[in-house]
């Protein structure tokens, strides 16, 4: 079975839209655009960490904000040009998935505003973060 296929049988059909196809889901119709529940977003496809939800803003979009990723060395950044304007476009380095974009009009202290698709996620409750091997970024949370 090829790599695509297993992502295929893996996935949603949202999921490798976004991840892989570079799609966008619906605004205000996501699974964790109005999340408030502690933890972090890893990348559906490789699990790798990418957001925390101590970053994470209301931005008035429709979709999951977050104002820095919890490592920039796990994303990448990329000039996007479709739609007729030019963005950023984010990717997860690992699994090299389509996440969203990232813009200069977020709060401080970054200034940014990293737009991401919630189908492009997998959300980590805080007391499960241990458990699932992310024990070492519980310190994301001690102010």
């Amino acid at each position: 079975m090829s790599q695509d296929e297993e992502l295929k049988n893996k996935l949603s059909e949202l999921q490798y839209q976004v991840t892989q196809c570079d799609a966008t889901e619906r605004a205000f119709d996501n699974e964790y655009w109005d999340h408030k529940e502690e933890g972090i977003y890893v990348d559906i496809v490789s699990g790798e960490p990418l957001f925390c939800s101590v970053h994470k803003f209301d931005s008035g979009s429709g979709w999951p904000s977050f104002y820095q990723p919890i490592d920039r060395a796990q994303i990448t950044e990329h000039e996007d040009r479709q739609l007729f304007m030019t963005r950023t476009e984010v990717r997860s380095r690992k699994a090299d998935s389509h996440l969203g974009h990232v813009f200069p009009d977020g709060p401080v202290p970054t200034g940014l505003r990293y737009c991401i698709n919630s189908a492009a996620l997998r959300f980590v409750p805080r007391a499960e973060m241990a458990a699932e091997g992310y024990e070492d970024l519980l310190g994301l949370f001690e102010s």
